[in-house]
């Protein structure tokens, strides 16, 4: 009986999917302040752009993160990094003061993330896989999993009011394969958001122009039009990432868009369901996601 009421209490809360007769509310989990952008800053702009709300959080502030600044000073940097990306996406952003690199799955941290959802009153939550290369990656997608069900439950952090429907986890895109690979289940084409994405990239200068944690003062010439060729450099790299999101997802950007649609479609962001969170029809992605068809 124990399970059948605990399984009972799940799917009353998946319960129906949150009336959309108000902006869609979504926030994105990333371990870095680089990582949400990186994954997701295309839609975000395609969802701010059409007034709904968006939220980046970054659960670690990233003080660890370059080859020759640490500590505070970097965290200060890739705080303002951020901060400069949202204005560009049209978003809000929080970063977290846990150390880089040092993050654990603990009851703290679940907690913490746990409020960040309600408090948003979320009706998408983004994070990533839980298997990753990056310890801090892998911990912030199990966080944000062992979330899923606590966001509904009434005595677990009763300070906040308890979300009466459960969000649409998702998961970001990853080249991952054990223990499986990640399933391209939503597929949004970017190509009017590339260029605030690359403006927003390119404010991240400290991972990107100078190479973050594994980058080396060789990245940054001297020569101004050396300085030049570097910035077209990294611009082309991460637009070549989301060129090959959409390649690698025609399929199924044509059951989204279309098949005449979706083969002009040059860039994407795809997204994976997270079991633990509602279980979305296609009509209710549809609803969240409402650029299929533009």
């Amino acid at each position: 009986m124990r399970w059948t009421a605990v399984l009972a209490a799940a799917a009353a809360l998946a319960g129906p999917a949150p009336a959309q007769d108000r902006p869609v509310r979504v926030i994105c989990f990333g371990a870095h302040p680089d990582d949400c952008e990186l994954k997701a800053a295309g839609v975000a702009a395609l969802w701010a752009e059409k007034g709904h709300k968006v939220k980046f959080v970054s659960v670690t502030n990233g003080d660890a993160g370059h080859w020759r600044q640490s500590g505070p000073e970097l965290a200060r940097r890739r705080k303002a990094e951020v901060e400069a990306c949202a204005k560009v996406l049209g978003i809000e952003t929080q970063v977290l003061d846990v150390p880089d690199g040092e993050l654990e799955p603990t009851l703290a941290h679940r907690k913490t993330v746990t409020r960040l959802i309600r408090e948003w009153d979320a009706d998408v939550v983004i994070a990533p896989r839980p298997n990753d290369y990056h310890p801090d990656h892998r911990y912030t997608g199990v966080l944000v999993q062992d979330s899923a069900f606590m966001v509904g439950v009434p005595k677990f952090l009763p300070d906040v009011p308890a979300l009466k429907a459960n969000p649409v986890f998702l998961f970001y895109s990853d080249g991952f394969k054990r223990p499986t690979p990640f399933r391209g289940e939503v597929v949004v084409g970017i190509d009017a958001a590339v260029e605030k994405k690359a403006a927003c990239v390119e404010k991240l200068e400290s991972q990107f122009y100078e190479g973050g944690a594994l980058g080396s003062a060789d990245l940054m010439p001297a020569d101004p039009q050396k300085q030049a060729e570097r910035r077209r450099q990294v611009r082309a790299g991460h637009a070549g990432r989301d060129q090959a999101v959409a390649r690698r997802y025609r399929d199924r950007l044509a059951d989204w868009y279309g098949k005449e649609r979706a083969a002009t479609v040059e860039a994407a962001e795809a997204f994976e369901v997270c079991e633990y969170g509602r279980r979305p029809t296609k009509a209710e992605l549809a609803k969240l996601f409402p650029f299929f068809g533009e």
